[in-house]
């Protein structure tokens, strides 16, 4: 009977039951309307609750929901529609969210599915025929055009291009692929048509893949038991028991009803509820968007943080990081001449390379007689001087004499550029994705609250993971690694019973996200996939915000633990004092709104902050001290 309703409705039409009784009367002319409308209602809604509660219990499932069911009768049998319309609406509010939580996994698949590639371009002889991407086999040869996404893993047999990887690798800066290259499917083509050889088809190359691991660790993931149904298992018992000791002591139904009014279980019903809520609106005004009550309360449990790099730990995309000069040019010469030239391109590395120019001298030259090679490099006339920027392989073309110099310019490490001027070699530009600013005070506040374990994931080279990690005081890094290493990785973590606590911000970190205790997505700009596969969502780069919510999380279920405590433990008093008989039902009901309130006043202290945001914010600001000295 409970299939007859969609869990997201359940509560909306409770909640119309509840008002229309209030309004019932004006209408009827007739004070019993109210009664009966409310009575109507506890039993159309009230009923799946307790049918499906008796499934439960013939099955062996124990929980909260057993004790909401007496409620629900004994509201019947007390003739408090109303009382019982509250339970039915906290009851099926709970279910709501967890059914909302239960679609977000079919969710992530979906945008995955939706992104990836639906045609080919298949080579034949005299042109090309386009194909659904299923269709490819292997030893086809497939077009690629700019703009496009591989539709399959192959090897580049014609042209030379480059290749936004960030997608799978989550690397911001693009690599070249030429003749012999591998490339991977979900890799997008940025600069010219090049042609590929199918290594593999699309059912079974890497971008497949990222989908099938977000499906698959989705439903792996064991679901978290209820912290109501936790308490129930010894709660419940316990009232079924008092039940049984007040009629057989006193064979007076009255008593049977009292010790069921007082137990209803509104600590279990209401107090995580509102902790929780309290909570996630905390977390909120952080910026921190917390899906549902089980993340909290996983946040509140990790023991390790895991991060991917790029994007995440660092800004994402790359920058100047410095100009090596080549006497007798200097560094504002260099700069100011190949950010003139630069204007212009559309290359991914232009735009990084003009902001600084600009940001260091202000307004720039402007140049003429303009050729860009798509992908390697441009050249110029900037003030009656000839400047050619790109890559060692388009300078040993256009810049002969000035290559040989260069190439042993700069440290070699990392993205560089080549300038050349009047043909001589004028110097480097190196690029670097840089650290973000409140990294390091993020690790500093994870930290204060004990979570001294952090492991850095990355698509990227070692050497830059490596680098990344020593700055920011991890000691555990990982690069090269492909999305199916980081779920992997994430894996063996949980078996060793860690709970994990997994960092990104891309499509190549889905799969671990949705692998991890719980996920948290840095969608600062947008999230897309990494967002719908996370337990929780970063509307901010800000990463200070991660142990703020941990501490949040922490006191949260803290003072939710608290108030279930504190509230059975009272209204395990009244039962014992309503089986003796010094309670009548309605001063029991009376009694039990008093615990409710004591509970819920004690739940709100969660919209304050407690001593382990104060030990954060201590350690966040002295990390930050040195770079602001």
């Amino acid at each position: 009977m409970r299939s007859l309703l969609a869990a997201g409705t359940r509560p909306l039409l409770t909640l119309v039951f509840l008002i229309a009784g209030l309004l019932a009367p004006r209408f009827f002319s007739s004070p019993e309307a109210r009664h009966l409308t409310w009575l109507v209602g506890l039993v159309v809604m009230g009923t799946p609750i307790v049918f499906g509660t008796l499934v439960g219990a013939l099955r062996g499932r124990l929980a909260a929901d057993l004790v909401a069911s007496l409620a629900l009768i004994a509201a019947v049998v007390l003739g408090e529609p109303a009382a019982g319309l509250v339970i039915v609406l906290m009851q099926t509010g709970g279910e709501a969210l967890e059914h909302a939580a239960a679609r977000r996994a079919s969710r992530a698949v979906a945008e995955l599915e939706a992104q990836a590639p639906r045609i080919a371009h298949r080579a034949r002889p005299g042109g090309y025929d386009d194909i659904p991407v299923g269709e490819v086999a292997v030893g086809d040869r497939i077009l690629v055009r700019p703009g496009e996404m591989v539709p399959c893993d192959g090897v580049v047999t014609e042209g030379r291009s480059s290749f936004d990887t960030s997608r799978i690798t989550g690397e911001p800066l693009p690599r070249t692929a030429d003749v012999g290259s591998g490339v991977l499917s979900g890799t997008v083509n940025l600069d010219r048509p090049i042609l590929i050889e199918a290594t593999a088809p699309a059912a079974t190359s890497l971008y497949h893949q990222i989908v099938e691991l977000v499906r698959t660790a989705q439903a792996s993931k064991a679901p978290l038991q209820r912290l109501a149904d936790r308490a129930a298992v010894w709660f419940t018992p316990v009232t079924l028991v008092a039940c049984a000791l007040a009629y057989l002591i006193s064979g007076d139904p009255d008593r049977v009803l009292a010790v069921l009014v007082v137990a209803t279980p509104c600590p279990l019903i209401l107090a995580a509820p509102v902790a929780m809520l309290g909570g996630i609106n905390r977390a909120a005004r952080e910026q921190v968007i917390v899906r549902h009550g089980t993340a909290l309360e996983q946040l509140a449990g990790v023991d390790v943080a895991v991060f991917d790099k790029t994007g995440t730990l660092t800004i994402g995309h790359p920058v100047v990081d410095r100009v090596t000069p080549i006497a007798p040019f200097s560094e504002a010469e260099v700069l100011r001449l190949a950010g003139a030239v630069e204007v212009g391109s559309g290359h991914l590395l232009a735009r990084p390379l003009v902001g600084a120019a600009v940001a260091a001298l202000g307004s720039l030259p402007v140049a003429d007689q303009v050729v860009e090679a798509a992908g390697r490099g441009v050249t110029g006339q900037v003030e009656g001087r000839r400047v050619t920027v790109g890559a060692l392989t388009l300078l040993k073309e256009w810049e002969p004499d000035a290559a040989p110099a260069l190439a042993g310019s700069g440290d070699g490490a990392g993205l560089q550029a080549y300038v050349a001027i009047d043909r001589l070699p004028a110097g480097t530009v190196q690029y670097a994705d840089q650290v973000r600013q409140t990294a390091a005070p993020m690790t500093a506040g994870l930290k204060a609250l004990g979570l001294d374990r952090a492991i850095l994931l990355s698509g990227d080279r070692t050497v830059n993971a490596l680098a990344a990690a020593r700055q920011l005081g991890i000691s555990d890094a990982v690069g090269d690694l492909l999305p199916q290493d980081k779920v992997g990785f994430v894996a063996r973590l949980t078996k060793q019973g860690r709970r994990v606590m997994m960092v990104g911000d891309g499509a190549n970190d889905a799969p671990a996200l949705s692998a991890a205790t719980v996920g948290v997505a840095i969608a600062a700009h947008g999230g897309g996939i990494s967002a719908e596969a996370a337990d929780i969502v970063m509307l901010t780069d800000d990463l200070t915000r991660i142990p703020r919510a941990i501490a949040i999380a922490r006191r949260t279920m803290g003072i939710a633990r608290q108030s279930i405590g504190v509230g059975l433990g009272l209204s395990g008093i009244a039962m014992a004092v309503a089986a003796a008989g010094y309670l009548t039902p309605i001063a029991g009901a009376l009694l039990q709104e008093a615990i409710d309130v004591a509970v819920i006043l004690n739940a709100l202290r969660v919209l304050r902050p407690g001593p382990e945001d104060v030990a954060i914010a201590r350690a966040m600001t002295l990390a930050t001290a040195p770079a602001a000295g």
